[in-house]
């Protein structure tokens, strides 16, 4: 019965090869959308799964990983000083305007943290070290934004806000779909980068007929200018500045939920989640709330429909040009059992060769993709072990649509023409 099965696949190679790049194009089609899906869902928390804390203390406020209120920094003192905390350390999450020597001006992400801490170390430095973020005024890019950024490398100077800004590092695989390009710097460099973008405002009056639009920076009532001297370093901070979350060690032996409790009771106005938690909060915000999501989960199910017509198409067609060899086999006395192996064994064949050279292409368009752009297309092996149990599903599936029209064959019509 195999022979058979592969009988029937290789009779005309020419075909072969057409039903094989349908099967190819299905599993590509939707290992690429799948792929991409992933890599949003992964790029979304890719600050969550840099850091080494056991809990991130947040406002109460936080709806996802980039919509949340600040925190002062009285409360890392407090946490600090709260029993089981084996180490709590502040990190900056808010957004900056990136000043390039020639070009347009950008939008970055300032991400700053304490270097000499390993609750958050980014990944895959190309260049550098992350030492050298205790420099004043010294940033860490990701080597894919460097287009972005309008900066070479390692040694360019540009200005972040109204301070300048040195490129001291490369690093690989640190940016994100969703947000402005990562600069990584330390908490006292961002906080100087910060309190020189938040002192001034830009005001703007509509002008008269015949005159031009006149703008002046202004202060706010409440503010002063920038005191930060670029010719200093930046100075430490107080209790009064704020960041965007704390990262908090459990002491060895203490339990996790007994130290949320102590920080949330402790703390004003805080929420306290596990990696796993602020992941889920974060990932479910994006895929569910907003339309990126949609459309790519969309995306990934029209990828598995038209994988399963494609596939249909081909398989039924084939059993219907060997219609007469399955009846002259029910003919002969071949049981249904026996027909439906051949059929399936066939649909099982049509899987394994249509998947392997699909998923190796897709594996290079992907290689393509994220070496020049981040991890925009991720096809991890459990995501390949389950494409590859998908096709099997749509192909053996195929096959049952198929059986059906054996099933109707009637012997005698066979041998009558």
């Amino acid at each position: 019965m195999v022979s058979l099965a592969r009988k029937n696949l290789l009779e005309d190679i020419p075909r072969f090869l057409v039903a094989q790049a349908g099967i190819l194009f299905a599993v590509t089609l939707v290992t690429i959308q799948t792929g991409i899906f992933s890599g949003f869902s992964l790029s979304t928390v890719k600050l969550i799964n840099n850091s080494h804390a056991d809990l991130w203390v947040t406002s109460d406020t936080l709806v996802q990983l980039e919509l949340t209120l600040p925190i002062p920094v009285s409360d890392l003192l407090k946490a600090r000083d709260i029993s089981g905390v084996q180490r709590a350390e502040g990190l900056i999450f808010s957004g900056a305007q990136w000043f390039p020597r020639e070009g347009e001006i950008e939008r970055a992400r300032v991400i700053g943290f304490n270097p000499n801490s390993w609750l958050y170390q980014p990944e895959r430095m190309l260049e550098g070290e992350i030492e050298n973020l205790n420099q004043p005024y010294s940033v860490i890019i990701d080597t894919t934004d460097q287009e972005t950024l309008q900066v070479s490398g390692v040694g360019d100077q540009v200005q972040m806000n109204s301070l300048p800004a040195e490129i001291v590092g490369i690093t690989e695989s640190n940016t994100s779909m969703i947000s402005n390009a990562f600069v990584l710097t330390s908490l006292r460099n961002a906080n100087a980068y910060l309190r020189a973008g938040q002192t001034s405002r830009v005001n703007c009056q509509l002008p008269q007929e015949g005159s031009r639009l006149e703008c002046v920076n202004v202060f706010h009532p409440d503010q002063q200018p920038t005191e930060t001297d670029p010719e200093e370093p930046p100075r430490n901070l107080a209790a009064s500045d704020v960041i965007t979350f704390i990262l908090v060690e459990v002491a060895p032996g203490e339990e996790i939920t007994t130290v949320r409790q102590e920080l949330e009771t402790q703390l004003n106005n805080v929420t306290t989640y596990t990696p796993d938690e602020l992941i889920q909060v974060t990932q479910d915000y994006w895929q569910q709330r907003t339309g990126i999501g949609f459309i790519l989960g969309l995306g990934t199910v029209v990828g598995i429909i038209v994988g399963i017509v494609v596939v249909s198409q081909i398989l039924y067609s084939s059993v219907s040009d060997h219609l007469k060899e399955f009846g002259t086999l029910k003919a002969m006395g071949a049981s249904s059992q026996m027909i439906y192996q051949v059929i399936i064994e066939q649909a099982v064949w049509m899987a394994i060769l249509g998947y392997l050279p699909g998923m190796i292409l897709s594996l290079g368009i992907a290689y393509g993709i994220n070496i020049n752009q981040g991890t925009l297309l991720l096809i991890t092996p459990t995501s390949a072990i389950a494409i590859f149990i998908l096709t099997l599903i749509m192909c053996i599936g195929s096959a049952i649509f198929a059986i059906q029209k054996v099933n109707r064959v009637d012997p005698a019509v066979v041998f009558k023409a």
